[in-house]
């Protein structure tokens, strides 16, 4: 305890120096926060960084919350100070442009880790994830991670309805952006699954929200970027879970088809279940080498595919990806059903691959993979991804332009696209989407690999990013950024259109001193911080 009050007294001080931070040392250990505001080098360390590997920006201290009490009383500290300081949230750090990252005050690490983080002075945790199996829904802390949500929910037989195709990020993370994966076409993204919230506004503010109560606050924080609060309940919508998954996979080399197959098969969206799949993503294939990649290892070696052979139009082919979802009392009909499926569509006969899982392995398909990639020392590498909702109408453009033009034959990770309707996602959000009835998620997964190879070193994936974005603006492709990214004010403005008025106003109604998230580049601080950086 000693120790604690040590390094406490320290991470006050750099605090007083650093930002004018004004409150008496007292009465900070008097808001609860004795022995979870660290200035430790592991701690302070691990905020600094994020999965891409792209920004370090060191915090002053390390908020380890015991409650949404704590996040409350360390945030209406930050903002009744009369020279204040900032706050930022932090999950699982999986941001890729230093979103949850902050220079001039706390970092609030909101999942677990060696600290204490989430348990009150009992020792148990303040809030993990509550069931209510009768009502269908689970309330979880804005921290948890999706994995240990569907552990919890598992044991009822229930599990969330939408998913992140990678399960170890926060509740509160992928909320604040949208949260989306192969089974957004039908039920829409994670933030459209939501009942209720519990948030801490800019002004230390713990609310409760939802559609009926504080409706601004709760469409605004939905999407929202962390601008307008922090998550720390949410309540979730969950139905009957499956038992198995069939997961199937088919090869095209005629974008066309490609793009016609896989929107036939989210306009039935609103079939019965056994008349629709329950998943339905793709990815583009320029490389052989990433017919298996890190997402899963699919395709047997027995019968490896060769672009060459196959890809007759721009030496590209095109992979759906789809499943269907069963149990014991569904498996006898399953393979009718597929069967009647896939007679609708148009893929290169004798290129489908096929594997029956557990539903828990096909969600976290991603992490098995993951686990062989660190093995190797292959995944702390920084990763220059790009994410970008295209319309429909612009997308056999975007094809020609960048995955026969832009990427050439190599692209260092996996490239992900697949159609939405616009239909499953509220407006009332602050995320934005391109004004068509069905869009595109166009996701290049790059790695920046130290292997001498020139494609692949940051720099000239950042630059082929840049041609990308520059190739959409030059051909007027209405294209928005999904995780956007941007370094100044104008950008966002243009970014969020119609939309901007709202978010800004949103911001100075619940954030008015605009000290949160400004890892995100949107406001800059309301006091007298160095932001020439930005």
């Amino acid at each position: 305890m000693a120790t604690n009050k040590l390094l406490l007294a320290f991470a006050i001080c750099r605090l007083m120096v650093t930002v004018g931070l004004t409150l008496d040392p007292v009465e900070l250990l008097r808001l609860g926060v004795d022995g979870r505001l660290s200035v430790t080098p592991s701690d302070v360390e691990m905020a600094s960084l994020d999965f891409g590997g792209l920004n370090r920006a060191e915090p002053l201290a390390v908020h380890h919350p015991a409650s949404a009490e704590d996040v409350a009383r360390l945030v209406r500290a930050a903002y009744e100070s009369a020279h204040g300081f900032t706050v930022s949230a932090r999950g699982h750090g999986h941001s890729i442009n230093g979103q949850a990252q902050t220079t001039n005050g706390v970092v609030i690490q909101m999942s677990g880790g060696s600290s204490e983080a989430q348990l009150g002075s009992s020792g148990k945790p303040a809030l993990t994830t509550r069931v209510a199996e009768k009502l269908w829904y689970a309330d979880v802390w804005g921290g948890e991670l999706w994995i240990d949500v569907l552990k919890s929910t598992l044991e009822y037989g229930l599990a969330p309805k939408s998913w992140t195709d990678y399960l170890y990020l926060s509740v509160g993370g992928t909320l604040s952006n949208a949260g989306i994966s192969g089974q957004a076409f039908n039920h829409g993204p994670q933030i459209n699954n939501v009942f209720e919230l519990d948030v801490v506004t800019g002004k230390g503010e713990l609310m409760t929200c939802s559609e009926e109560q504080n409706s601004e606050l709760f469409h605004g924080v939905l999407g929202g970027l962390g601008q307008f609060g922090i998550i720390t309940r949410a309540r979730i919508a969950l139905e009957k879970a499956p038992q198995r998954v069939r997961w199937i996979r088919v090869l095209y080399s005629n974008f066309s088809t490609f793009t016609r197959d896989q929107e036939y098969l989210i306009s039935l969206h609103g079939q019965p279940p056994s008349r629709k799949f329950d998943y339905v993503e793709g990815f583009v294939i320029v490389d052989e080498g990433l017919i298996n990649n890190w997402r899963s290892s699919f395709f047997s070696p027995r019968n490896p595919v060769k672009i060459s052979s196959l890809a007759s139009n721009g030496g590209v082919l095109y992979c759906l990806e789809i499943t269907k979802n069963y149990d014991e009392s569904t498996a006898d009909t399953v393979d009718q059903e597929v069967e009647s499926l896939l007679k609708k569509l148009d893929f290169i006969p004798a290129t489908m691959f096929t594997t029956d899982l557990p539903y828990v392995d096909f969600l976290d398909r991603v992490h098995k993979a993951e686990l062989k990639l660190r093995s190797k020392g292959m995944w702390d590498v920084p990763h220059p991804w790009l994410n970008l909702f295209v319309p429909k109408s612009r997308i056999e453009e975007f094809d020609k332009g960048v995955f026969k033009g832009i990427l050439g034959d190599k692209t260092s990770g996996p490239i992900l696209i697949y159609p939405m309707n616009k239909n499953k996602w509220d407006g009332r959000s602050s995320v934005v989407t391109p004004d068509e009835e069905v869009f595109y998620l166009v996701a290049l997964l790059r790695s920046a690999l130290d292997s001498g190879n020139e494609t692949q070193t940051l720099e000239y994936l950042t630059n082929q990013n840049r041609q990308i974005l520059r190739f959409c603006d030059d051909a007027g492709i209405n294209a928005k950024q999904y995780l956007p990214h941007y370094t100044t004010q104008r950008e966002w403005m243009d970014h969020f259109g119609d939309k901007w008025a709202s978010f800004q106003r949103r911001k100075a109604e619940f954030d008015p001193r605009r000290i949160l998230a400004t890892g995100q580049r949107i406001f800059k601080p309301s006091f007298g911080l160095n932001t020439a950086s930005w």
